[in-house]
């Protein structure tokens, strides 16, 4: 890498970390996700990626538990700079991805024709983007192996943004879900979930029989099914 190159990569370091450090996205979801994490409660941020979720979480359980589960190492070492900043006491970050088994996997990151890493798009998916990639081995366990390696006793609310891998997740994590039946804020793009097979019905498929209604974002209207790209809310009905 030349020297150009990497004075480049380092000042993109800095801009996203001061970006991720100082502004503060979703307030306007605070009123929604307020009924759903009492201050005690805890909360998992899977897909992190820079801590806006997990800063907003850790504000609405400041005497509960956030658990930041991010798997690219570009984003943990600005996430982990964010917690520390904002002495984020009640926030976990777990290096690492949560899949339908443990073991390890390989996250591809695009690489812009800048040469930035585009690490909001990061994925486990098999690579179907054109152009040039960073890949990391990462290691991963099951939402339901995590539950039990941190020992929850509760379970309020999860965030999944995983970029097509949310069908994994919630397979890795059934047991955890029908224990504490959490809300579940989850990004579902069909086209992300068709390159690793999977298609919007397969998440209501899994959630549905576990007594999950849903609603889409941003204005939480109820629906029976996919409704287009979009932030969806699922909730359990009793």
């Amino acid at each position: 890498m030349s020297a150009t190159a990497s004075l480049r990569g380092r000042l993109e370091w800095v801009a996203h970390a001061w970006k991720a450090a100082t502004q503060q996205h979703h307030r306007d979801l605070l009123p929604l996700l307020r009924p759903l994490l009492p201050e005690d409660g805890v909360a998992v941020d899977i897909g992190a990626h820079a801590g806006q979720f997990t800063k907003l979480f850790a504000r609405l359980a400041p005497a509960g538990r956030v658990i930041a589960v991010e798997p690219s190492p570009y984003a943990q070492s600005i996430l982990q700079r964010v917690v520390r900043l904002h002495r984020l006491r009640n926030v976990t970050v777990v290096a690492g991805g949560l899949s339908d088994r443990p073991g390890e996997l390989v996250l591809a990151t695009p690489i812009k024709r800048s040469g930035a890493l585009g690490f909001g798009l990061a994925s486990f998916a098999p690579s179907g983007r054109q152009g040039e990639t960073r890949q990391d081995r990462v290691t991963v366990e099951t939402l339901d192996g995590l539950a039990e390696r941190m020992g929850f006793r509760r379970l309020d609310l999860i965030k999944c943004d995983v970029e097509g891998w949310e069908g994994h997740v919630l397979r890795g994590g059934k047991a955890a879900l029908a224990r504490f039946r959490p809300a579940l804020l989850l990004e579902i793009v069909a086209s992300s979930l068709a390159r690793v097979g999977d298609t919007p019905d397969t998440l209501w498929s899994l959630l549905a029989p576990l007594g999950y209604a849903a609603r889409r974002m941003p204005d939480s209207a109820p629906v029976e099914g996919f409704a287009g790209d979009a932030d969806y809310l699922f909730v359990p009905l009793s």
